[in-house]
């Protein structure tokens, strides 16, 4: 197995480890679901979180931080892997893998840190009005997480269907752009996550 394979292995296990970060601040026990049309009403907010372990978001925050930069070592292996067919490409992919870590990494810590303090502080009006303050503040992370992502995933979208690299048009199904798209409707908790898994999966097999 060469370098970008086992790039490509870390990443799927990074997705998967980020798409059960994702989870642990979305589900909470007794069968609860965080949605974020519940930010609206801080008494549906306060039914669900009422139950939310401190321990589950911190978890998610320092292991999603690890998880997200095993991902980008997967990234990295497609930009290795496109330079052999397009240089423009391969850049292309690298500039928005980086976005996407760098960036990525702010947001997860920075949700995180929203829920963490919303559900230490009592589950208050207030302690909600500060948590949509502090994601206003904050959401130019979140945008240039998702320009980063979209950036890489879309560039490889492109280089596949139009034949630039060896592998076959239809391949460009397997990326976390559409899939997301496809799967987004459903409502499961780290939906991006469990997308790039399989996308990295399918490179594994593919490259």
């Amino acid at each position: 197995m060469n370098i970008i394979k086992v790039l490509f292995l870390i990443a799927i296990v990074g997705h998967i480890l980020c798409g059960i970060c994702d989870c642990l601040i979305t589900y909470v026990p007794g069968g609860k679901k965080f949605d974020i049309k519940q930010m609206s009403d801080n008494s549906k907010m306060a039914e669900v979180f009422k139950d939310m372990p401190l321990r589950n978001i911190t978890a998610s925050m320092i292991l999603g931080v690890a998880a997200i930069f095993m991902v980008f070592g997967g990234y990295y292996g497609i930009y290795l892997w496109m330079r052999e067919y397009s240089s423009t490409s391969s850049i292309l992919i690298l500039i928005g893998a980086a976005l996407f870590a760098t960036f990525g990494v702010a947001h997860h810590v920075f949700c995180g840190v929203a829920e963490w303090f919303y559900v230490r502080f009592g589950l208050t009006e207030d302690a909600l009005r500060g948590v949509l303050e502090f994601f206003k503040s904050t959401a130019s992370t979140m945008i240039i997480c998702y320009i980063g992502m979209a950036l890489a995933g879309v560039t490889l979208f492109i280089s596949v269907v139009t034949g630039t690299t060896s592998l076959p048009a239809w391949a460009c199904i397997f990326n976390a752009i559409p899939l997301t798209l496809l799967f987004t409707p459903f409502r499961i908790g780290g939906t991006g996550n469990w997308c790039g898994a399989i996308m990295f999966a399918a490179l594994l097999i593919l490259c």
